[in-house]
């Protein structure tokens, strides 16, 4: 018991500074320009991988990124879906990738922390650069409104009354998650497997879920009122709904917090992480931009941390992820 309570106090550490060096980092980071980024230039087209499926946020947000940065910088990009296994498909794929700056890729942080802490695969977060994180999730646990939950509580009080909840998680991350969550309330969900976000609102939307996991793309949903956040499955308040009861609220001591990220194969030379990452940055947090707008209205608006914050990051998200997989199987 003693062993849990440390583990568990050491991830509220590691997500207090997760958070504050996301704070710090962007308020450095939004003075970035495209003058900066220009004394550096690609020898080549940047193939730029995305590890999630079509449509979804994070291949969205890379689409509208490269779409802009090839307007502004002249530097051409070559999209490329590389799915599968939380983003470790294209961690695979990109690690033995020249590191000139002509390969990135767009996954999730817990590509680099859980996923591939609980893969084994052979590889780490020091076999790549990190350039930058773009948003933060706004991850909530959401169902549809003619469900005729007006809370989390009425959830709850459904599996307490013997109703099937099927819970769509889209990671194994998400899945222990879940699972703490229920046994945080005292009920057993139903955990299904899905893949990637818009496989999760399909599938709440279809009626083959009854809540789920979803990491911004339930905005317009929420915003018609078609769908709900019961809960915000962060360490703080979903900025759509800040009312829905956070994971801390309702007894679990871990969360999804987490970043949508750039990265490269380790050894990038420091002039062309510098150029890219700025670059993003400058792109994403203009909100005329389209995707600077995209992640004003579906992520809540930018985050970003770059260089030896986001290499800290990543290492300490790594290391950290034997303590949800731990507290998941007690």
């Amino acid at each position: 018991m003693k062993q849990a309570l440390e583990k568990r106090m050491n991830w509220e550490d590691f997500m207090k500074r997760i958070i504050k060096a996301g704070i710090a980092a962007m308020g450095v980071a939004v003075m970035a320009t495209t003058a900066l980024a220009a004394d550096w230039t690609p020898p080549g087209p940047i193939k730029l991988m995305i590890g999630f499926r079509a449509g979804g946020g994070a291949d969205t947000q890379a689409r509208l990124i490269a779409e802009e940065l090839e307007a502004r910088m002249g530097w051409k990009f070559i999209p490329e879906q590389v799915t599968g296994k939380g983003g470790l498909n294209l961690a695979n794929a990109l690690k033995d990738q020249p590191n000139d700056g002509t390969a990135i890729g767009m996954v999730v942080t817990e590509t680099l922390g859980y996923n591939m802490a609980a893969a084994n695969a052979g590889m780490t977060p020091e076999n790549f650069t990190g350039l930058t994180t773009t948003a933060g999730f706004q991850m909530g646990v959401v169902a549809r409104t003619d469900k005729g939950w007006n809370s989390f509580e009425d959830m709850i009080t459904a599996a307490k009354g013997g109703q099937d909840i099927r819970f769509g998680a889209m990671s194994p991350k998400l899945a222990d998650l879940a699972y703490l969550l229920g046994k945080a309330q005292g009920v057993d969900f139903n955990i299904v497997n899905v893949k990637g976000g818009k496989g999760v609102m399909n599938g709440v939307n279809a009626g083959d879920l009854d809540v789920g996991f979803m990491a911004g793309i339930q905005a317009k949903g929420v915003e018609a009122g078609d769908l709900i956040n019961l809960a915000s499955a962060l360490s703080e308040p979903l900025v759509q709904t800040p009312d829905a009861p956070t994971f801390a609220d309702l007894g679990v001591e871990y969360s999804a917090d987490g970043y949508f990220v750039f990265i490269g194969p380790a050894g990038m030379p420091d002039e062309a992480r510098d150029a890219l990452s700025k670059a993003i940055v400058e792109i994403v947090s203009d909100e005329s931009t389209k995707a600077g707008g995209l992640i004003k209205k579906a992520f809540g608006g930018v985050s970003v941390i770059s260089g030896d914050d986001l290499t800290k990051l990543l290492a300490d998200d790594y290391a950290n992820a034997g303590a949800l997989m731990d507290a998941a199987s007690e």
